[in-house]
């Protein structure tokens, strides 16, 4: 008797094509920056076709200009965001920082790195200040940066009289704004600095794991051996240093600080990490993503003031990009 063998269905490969649905799905996520920069060459053409002025390399490098505080703050302000606490006093923070160092210049005859190190060391002590408080009280990190906010303009008044105070060293004007190095302003150049240090930081060593872990589940995190105060510490710190270095590169375009800068800035800065996909529930965010929020506000910016449009319409359609960014992630979140 011969046995006929059952024919056996071909294995479904692993490799098999996705389904359109898919890929928009995976295009369109939330906390990935596909979309947002989609969106971004979008603007960018729209501009170009709505102003000739706009699509030029002086422009460029002028929006690079124009980002380069929020980037570099919202660097700092991503480590934040993805622990799963937020920080409204970086505005503050950079305008107390770039007083005191204006005024450690003075008081030492214009020496340089007395202001530098001034500055940074402000930024870093706040910072701290912010995750000691927020972490050893357990208080939100919403109102306690929300006070120091306050603490700080009222510093940043009292240390300056409420005047400006000038910034008296070439050379300090030089190395934060006024440089320019193969075509590229100095600006620039430090926010590139900001954006490796903070990719290798976040995505690469120990610590950037830590931050994902403690922002994705904070209990989970603490069983595992990961000391949780400490790494949302840091990445308050963090971000305090950033916002001082952020205080020297205006002050340096300045030529000085006041006390009244920076006002608003926070909005942008947190507007830029949102954009770039980071969750505002912690544990999710990329810094290339960052870095994309942060060149959407600046061509926003720009291109609304070269067709013409005032400060009010800037602040309402960043309103309303940041509300359609939030319904995005909240919708990405629903579909997992």
């Amino acid at each position: 008797m011969t046995m006929t063998s059952t024919p056996t269905a071909m294995p479904v490969s692993t490799q098999s094509k996705r389904s359109p649905t898919s890929v928009l799905r995976h295009l369109t996520s939330p906390d990935k920056p596909y979309l947002m920069t989609l969106v971004l060459i979008v603007l960018v053409i729209i501009f170009a076709l709505a102003s000739p002025v706009f699509f030029s390399t002086s422009n460029f490098l002028n929006i690079g200009r124009q980002t380069a505080l929020v980037t570099i703050i919202a660097v700092g302000m991503t480590f934040v965001i993805v622990s799963g606490e937020i920080d409204l006093s970086v505005g503050a923070q950079l305008a107390l920082a770039g007083i005191v160092a204006s005024t450690a210049m003075q008081a030492t005859g214009g020496q340089l790195m007395a202001g530098v190190i001034a500055g940074l060391l402000v930024g870093a002590v706040v910072g701290l200040a912010n995750g000691l408080i927020t972490t050893g009280l357990g208080i939100p990190s919403f109102l306690v940066t929300l006070a120091m906010l306050g603490i700080c303009r009222g510093l940043a008044l009292l240390i300056s009289g409420g005047q400006a105070v000038l910034a008296n060293n070439s050379w300090f004007w030089t190395a934060f704004n006024n440089g320019i190095y193969f075509g590229i302003p100095v600006p620039v150049w430090w926010t590139l600095l900001a954006l490796i240090v903070g990719a290798f930081l976040l995505h690469v060593s120990s610590y950037g794991r830590k931050v994902y872990a403690v922002g994705g589940n904070k209990q989970a995190a603490s069983y595992s051996g990961i000391r949780v105060h400490r790494v949302k510490i840091l990445a308050f710190v963090l971000t305090g240093t950033l916002a001082g270095f952020a205080g020297l590169i205006l002050t340096a375009r300045g030529q000085g600080a006041r006390p009244d800068v920076g006002v608003g800035l926070e909005l942008d800065v947190i507007a830029a990490v949102i954009l770039g996909g980071t969750s505002l529930f912690g544990g999710r965010g990329l810094i290339v993503g960052t870095l994309v929020g942060s060149l959407m506000i600046g061509v926003i910016n720009n291109g609304l003031t070269l067709v013409g449009a005032d400060s009010a319409t800037q602040a309402i359609v960043k309103g309303l990009i940041i509300i359609v960014a939030v319904t995005l992630f909240t919708r990405g979140l629903r579909r997992r």
